[in-house]
């Protein structure tokens, strides 16, 4: 369990780092591009493209799957040298292949996720996705490299590698403003010569972190060569595996299609395909740091648990698990919803700008304890080796989701489309993880959600007074026109100072009424940090 911990702590460390430095090249990447405009949103979506493609090959087996497999493979007299030969050979072959595909059709990938550009606005995207599209290749192999590490229990790398990313990228952006200069919103901006450099750089960006991870292979003690035999490596068991993830994938794909295409419409002056992602960005720093890097180590405890059979102490770890990370989770939304026009400045160009984006981000937040909750209770059923369910409440979210976003340029204004397409996003997070939560009740019995909820309820509460406090806070500093939206290093101190005194205030409140949830998460967090 040590060692477990361990790599937790070192997961955790990479992934906040990893965020934080992803934050600082966002931030030099708006000042490149801008985070509105024709040409913002025709890179975004360009740079989109890789991501989506990536997912719909290979991440659905690499997570559910390929780990497993390595990790049986690795029983063998040759500690699985011939079978992962055997794959990375076909995986490479496919990579290839994909990576061509996409770049053939990336007039049609542009289309099909922004269907509403104007043809010089397409013409912007498909060019820089010529540029972008050979991500595909890079980030297939990361993620095998790096899944076959952590099967191997070298675990550090996977998480710091994207850091690297993140270095040469931003040295790229700032050396591309220094020749052309910044804020390169508007289509008329951008010659061939441009698209090339800035393009380009995005995807050495990707190939760096994958050599970087490569550099690490020698601790798996692995030789591999090229072979081309796939017969009898177990395709077959893969693909069944798989199935159901890579539907769930898909269907993914479908919703991220569709409420890009609408956002699509909005592109010009108005938060749209740039500021969405933008406002994701924001919205997945206390995702990740607070529910992968603490949620991780429950879920490796119930996984054992399941495994065992032990239903009561799996039944026991999620209600562990939702209450732990629910104070951190509630308090982490409600503080950055109060601080959202500073943390918006973050990655805009102007504090008119930063009150446009916030809504976008405020809009994300609300689903932040939905997510928090589904990540428990879909990982539940991951430990009961069910992909079929996850797929099952996965599509009921996406039906929700689709139909609210067709919805909302019918009825909100387009400089509100964004906001509105984001607040739809958590409004279907929060039915799928009610529909997960009730799917799992009839698997497992009596889950005293009902004291999960109250103490939900109870953290809530709490927060009111934190966030209202924090609020104070932004309004003595002047609100919109004050010196927390003067810049973007202003918007990052007043974001640290909104959020300090929210959490204190949160904790004291906790500590008052002597939360029992106020210490297990204090120690969590202690061991965290110690290690």
């Amino acid at each position: 369990m040590a060692s477990l911990g361990r790599a937790s702590a070192m997961i955790a460390a990479g992934t906040l780092v990893s965020r934080v430095t992803g934050l600082l090249r966002a931030t030099v990447l708006v000042l490149a591009v801008g985070s509105f405009g024709q040409a913002a949103d025709a890179f975004a979506t360009a740079n989109q493209l890789p991501n989506y493609v990536f997912q719909v090959i290979s991440a659905g087996v690499l997570t559910a799957v390929i780990v497993p497999q390595v990790v049986k493979w690795s029983n063998h007299e040759d500690g699985g040298q011939a079978y992962l030969s055997k794959l990375f050979t076909l995986a490479t072959v496919l990579l290839l292949g994909v990576t061509a595909l996409s770049m053939l059709c990336a007039p049609l990938l542009v289309t099909l996720f922004a269907a509403k550009f104007t043809p010089e606005q397409h013409a912007l995207s498909t060019a820089f996705a010529l540029w972008c599209l050979p991500q595909v290749f890079f980030y297939g192999m990361f993620a095998l490299v790096g899944e076959t590490l952590n099967a191997r229990r070298v675990f550090g790398p996977y998480a710091w590698a994207p850091i690297a990313n993140n270095v040469v990228t931003i040295i790229g952006f700032l050396g591309f403003i220094w020749l052309f200069g910044g804020e390169r919103s508007r289509l008329d901006q951008w010659d061939p010569g441009m698209v090339a450099l800035f393009g380009g750089l995005t995807t050495l960006g990707i190939a760096v972190q994958t050599a970087v991870l490569l550099g690490f292979w020698r601790s798996t003690g692995l030789r591999l060569r090229l072979d081309f035999r796939w017969r009898g490596m177990g395709l077959g068991e893969i693909r069944n595996l798989s199935s159901w993830t890579i539907g769930m994938l898909l269907v993914g794909l479908g919703v991220s299609s569709v409420q890009q295409v609408v956002l699509s419409g909005a592109s010009g002056e108005n938060a749209s395909t740039a500021a969405w992602g933008f406002a994701w960005l924001i919205f997945m720093l206390p995702y990740s740091i607070i529910v992968m890097s603490i949620g991780t180590p429950y879920f490796t405890q119930l996984s054992e648990h399941a495994a065992a059979g032990r239903d009561d102490e799996v039944r026991a770890d999620i209600g562990r698990a939702i209450r732990t990370l629910g104070l951190l989770v509630v308090i982490g939304a409600a503080a950055v919803m109060v601080a959202a026009v500073p943390a918006a400045r973050l990655v805009t160009n102007s504090p008119a700008q930063a009150v446009a984006l916030a809504p976008v981000l405020i809009g994300f937040l609300l689903g932040l304890v939905p997510l928090a909750v589904q990540f428990i209770v879909q990982r539940t059923f991951y430990a009961y080796g069910d992909t079929r369910t996850p797929f099952l409440f996965t599509v009921f979210q996406a039906a929700i989701a689709i139909s609210l976003a067709v919805i909302m340029p019918l009825v909100v204004p387009q400089d509100l489309l964004a906001a509105a397409v984001a607040t739809t996003q958590s409004i279907s997070s929060l039915a799928q993880v009610i529909l997960a939560s009730w799917l799992l009740h009839r698997r497992l019995g009596a889950l005293d959600m009902g004291t999960n909820v109250w103490a939900l309820a109870r953290f809530t509460f709490a927060a009111i007074p934190a966030a209202a406090a924090g609020w104070g806070v932004y309004l003595w500093s002047g609100a919109d026109a004050g010196w927390m939206t003067a810049g973007m290093l202003q918007g990052a101190l007043g974001v640290c100072v909104i959020g300090a005194v929210a959490a204190a205030v949160y904790v004291a409140i906790l500590a008052v009424f002597r939360a029992p949830e106020l210490s297990t998460a204090t120690a969590l967090v202690r061991r965290l940090i110690g290690r």
